[in-house]
């Protein structure tokens, strides 16, 4: 799609990139389309590219762990086991911290909540428009790639955090000391030696402020994950813009001779350039400084200042980025360990 944006201006770029795939069954059959379907069918649309992507990506974390657990063995681990054993270790040592209770699901869950989350967080780190220009070659018009910047799928894992609490406080605590808990606290009428005439005045405020709180978990929980990666990714579709600014040969290199229709096979000769640049540096027949400027001069020659100033904006935000994607996948997993714990405990 970078070929096609000069074509939209900047905010049609943006909201083009920002526009899920939404499919359902409307007068006409199932069909798919963009803002048009999501108004048509309304509450019973869904977003296709959001399930597509969370389901490869969930299937190849099953896939990659599975692979490791039935090759590991006594003897040295490959690099590969090694890095999956530090993540076990790493969730396990957290479930042990954070979670007082018992229960063998916490674990799994958040083992399978961490890296499927930044599995889906990672995606934010491809170029905004490799995937989306393949897509629409083959007939899909929109293509979000992200599926943590759709506020749907946040809220969704969000909200079966949200039924598994409730499980767990009705497990530990049955139905009394569940809703014991949510009119006798903050304000326990009985410890404070009210008289009972004022005690349901105090019970309903104490439900009141008890409910908000419960229902803050999930909404939180989902609305933290989704507003700091549809930032990083509008952050990321902003940069992009750079890559077709202005015009002439300086600002657009090489690509400016096709003028708005850049050929595929120009990117084609561009990308295998570069990456001949960085097969030759890890045979140690370029030195990394000698690498590293031609590359510069490859990417300002073949797409200009605009281009280069694009990629290395590219570059530090995705580095930044990393620590984002990470965080915010540790956060909601701990969160959730958190809040099952609390559902576990007596108070």
């Amino acid at each position: 799609m970078a070929s096609g944006s000069s074509e939209l201006t900047s905010s049609g770029y943006i909201q083009h990139h920002l526009q899920n795939l939404t499919c359902g069954f409307g007068d006409e059959g199932f069909v798919c389309g963009g803002a048009d379907v999501a108004a048509q069918l309304g509450f019973w649309s869904f977003h296709l590219d959001t399930v597509a992507w969370a389901l490869v990506l969930g299937v190849v974390f099953g896939w990659l762990f599975r692979k490791v657990a039935k090759a590991a063995n006594s003897g040295v681990p490959t690099r590969f086991q090694a890095l999956i054993e530090m993540i076990v270790e790493f969730v396990d040592e957290s479930v042990r911290d954070s979670f007082h209770g018992t229960s063998k699901l916490i674990a799994p869950l958040a083992l399978t909540l961490f890296v499927w989350i930044f599995f889906m967080n990672f995606m934010d780190l491809i170029p905004v428009d490799w995937l989306p220009w393949l897509t629409e070659r083959a007939g899909v018009p929109y293509q979000k790639v992200v599926p943590t910047t759709d506020v749907n799928a946040t809220l969704g894992m969000s909200i079966t955090v949200f039924v598994l609490i409730i499980i767990y406080s009705l497990r530990f605590k049955g139905v009394g000391g569940f809703i014991g808990e949510l009119v006798m606290n903050p304000l326990n009428p009985k410890e404070l030696g009210m008289p009972k005439i004022f005690w349901p005045f105090v019970m309903a405020f104490n439900f009141l402020l008890e409910v908000v709180a419960l229902l803050a978990k999930p909404i939180s929980l989902g609305l933290r994950l989704f507003g700091n990666l549809y930032a990083g990714e509008l952050i990321f579709i902003l940069i992009a813009l750079v890559f077709t600014a202005g015009s002439g040969v300086f600002a657009a290199g090489l690509s400016s001779v096709f003028g708005d229709h850049i050929p595929w096979y120009f990117w084609t000769v561009a990308v295998a350039i570069v990456f001949a640049t960085l097969w030759a540096n890890m045979k140690g027949k370029l030195s990394t400084k000698m690498t590293l400027w031609f590359l510069l001069a490859e990417m300002l020659v073949v797409g200009g200042a605009a281009f280069l100033g694009g990629q290395l904006m590219h570059f530090g935000w995705a580095a930044f980025h990393i620590i984002v994607i990470l965080l915010q996948a540790f956060i909601f997993m701990m969160l959730t360990i958190v809040y099952l714990s609390m559902a576990s405990e007596h108070h």
